[in-house]
């Protein structure tokens, strides 16, 4: 089916964090949100809106030192406005036409203004989203049975020459929605693991658990994400604290490393997981781990192979997955698999999704992003990578974010309304993501559209600046 992008609207939401985050070479304390609207037109004359909404996000996309923390948010805003004007010169086509219509020119012309190959998606990947949830929301289909019906079009192109025709086909055709999902919590460099870590003039003290043992104990899940700093010495002393606590009280627990590019080369990774598995008190760790994530920069990662560490550990590949040949790049070097996060552009994750398929048992695609805040951001997150087959996610704006704190009452109870098995909403709290048992329910979110059943209150937000 063919749509135009009639307009967009784009927007700001601002939030303090209840709790600061490092990662790679960033704390970060407070967060800008992105939202858009879209309306589409059909060629039977109907229109209709959509909307996304994705974290504006400093020192990953681009994390060259060059760049101020404002600076990354202008260049992300910049890859919106870059694609706003690629689709609209496009015209009529259908929703993954024009993503694949216009992918080069937008990477071609991001670079020109200076944009990586991860700055250049972001635009694409919030338009895409829009457009089909406007797309589901005139045709009443819900995300799920858009991809499953092919609604977008999705197809091979010269982009994708290793995907095989009837293959996509076949995958697409197949994917149904999952019910739930398990969170796989984050625990970032800075955070406090015991309580010795939180003394109580620090401490937020607003009902939700602030160090790691509390968070175990709390949400009672099984899946944690561990991020490590580049340091052999200082990541062991780190691990073997968090070891103790995940011992202690997490069960039968698995974990996924990440180096966020921590380290210059696969030898230092090697090191520190030689390490690891000469070290008594990591040992119910080392045998917990996954696979580890980008831990190399990504200047250097796709430049020699990987094979001596993944004999160790299957690796995959995060902030290297640029383009959209650069999975099938990482596999020639012996990576695993590879993330999928909808800042990167959902198309992506269903393309590399085939590719997992295809090449079958020990390839990896996992489901990550912590930035998705709350609401339309986590939704359509979880609806996508839930219809790709991933029973556990990286879930963690709902730690260090408290709920849907930055919206009005009435959007959030909106929210909670429409979206019951997912959200709740105590007296004088704002409405949080429910995760008991480490689980969240996904039901609700099988709705005409994208994944959101409630609207939002563009009123209460400040208008994007435009051509930065």
């Amino acid at each position: 089916m063919k749509v135009r992008l009639e307009s967009v609207d784009r927007y700001e939401r601002h939030v303090k964090l209840r709790l600061p985050f490092r990662f790679g070479v960033i704390t970060v304390t407070d967060a800008t949100q992105a939202v858009v609207r879209v309306r589409i037109s059909l060629p039977d004359g109907r229109s209709g809106e959509g909307v996304a909404a994705e974290a504006l996000a400093a020192k990953w996309f681009e994390k060259s030192p060059d760049f101020t923390d404002a600076q990354n948010l202008d260049q992300l805003r910049a890859a919106l406005d870059l694609a706003i004007r690629l689709y609209q010169a496009h015209g009529a086509d259908t929703p993954f036409g024009l993503y694949a219509g216009t992918y080069l020119e937008q990477q071609q012309r991001g670079a020109a203004q200076g944009l990586n190959p991860l700055v250049a998606a972001y635009g694409p990947a919030l338009l895409d989203r829009a457009i089909l949830d406007a797309l589901g929301k005139l045709t009443g289909q819900s995300f799920a049975a858009m991809i499953a019906a092919n609604v977008p079009g999705i197809r091979t192109t010269e982009l994708t020459p290793d995907i095989d025709a009837r293959h996509l086909d076949a995958f697409l055709a197949g994917r149904k929605p999952g019910r739930t999902i398990a969170v796989r919590h984050t625990v970032g460099l800075v955070d406090p693991l015991t309580a010795a870590d939180r003394p109580a003039a620090e401490r937020v003290n607003d009902g939700l658990p602030e160090t790691l043992e509390e968070v175990v104990s709390h949400y009672r899940g099984r899946y944690y994400k561990l991020k490590v700093a580049g340091d052999v010495k200082a990541d062991l002393d780190r691990l073997t604290r968090i070891a103790s606590v995940l011992d202690a009280g997490a069960g039968d627990y698995r974990t996924t490393f990440d180096g966020n590019e921590q380290y210059d080369d696969v030898e230092g990774v090697l090191e520190l997981w030689r390490r690891i598995e000469e070290t008594p008190a990591l040992a119910r760790l080392a045998r917990s781990v996954l696979f580890i994530e980008q831990p190399i920069k990504r200047a250097v990662a796709l430049s020699r192979p990987v094979g001596a560490l993944a004999r160790h550990r299957a690796v995959i590949i995060d902030e290297s997955d640029g383009e959209l040949s650069s999975f099938p790049r990482a596999l020639a070097l012996g990576y695993a698999g590879v993330s999928s996060k909808t800042c990167k552009g959902f198309y992506k994750s269903i393309l590399n999704a085939a590719r997992v398929a295809a090449l079958g048992e020990g390839h990896i695609l996992s489901a990550e992003d912590l930035t998705t805040w709350p609401g339309v951001s986590v939704q359509q997150d979880l609806a996508l990578v839930s219809l790709l087959g991933c029973t556990h996610v990286e879930r963690n704006a709902h730690h260090f974010i408290d709920g849907m704190g930055a919206a009005p009452e009435a959007e959030q109870r909106a929210f909670v309304a429409a979206h019951p098995d997912l959200y709740e909403k105590a007296e004088g709290h704002p409405a949080r993501l429910k995760a008991t048992g480490g689980q969240l329910a996904l039901g609700s979110l099988e709705v005409p559209g994208f994944a959101v059943g409630a609207t939002l209150d563009f009123a209460s937000m400040s208008s994007m600046k435009q051509g930065a």
